[in-house]
């Protein structure tokens, strides 16, 4: 699973056409992270020209954090991207 996590840090989201970050909402109260794809392209294992139909899929990770905020800081020292949180004033 590291290495799924991996590549899908640095090569998969990186193939997303403008890709925002994800949202922390992703995350439940025990620390686990949904992420939806809307096509199954975007992992470099799927050949583009063999895909007859688009599908999308849902990506579960499941952290050893205790709550929220340790697993965004777990994954952020991975490398995941997250949405920018804007600063208000």
């Amino acid at each position: 699973m590291i290495d799924f996590l991996i590549k899908l840090i640095n090569i998969t989201i990186p193939r997303i056409r403008d890709f925002q970050g994800i949202p922390k909402s992703s995350f439940d109260n025990q620390g686990n992270l949904s992420i939806g794809f809307r096509e199954q392209v975007f992992f470099p294992e799927i050949k583009y020209e063999n895909v007859d139909k688009t599908f999308g899929l849902q990506v579960n990770i499941r952290t050893t954090a205790k709550n929220r905020e340790e697993a965004i800081a777990l994954l952020t020292t991975w490398g995941l991207p997250f949405v920018k949180e804007e600063k208000n004033g």
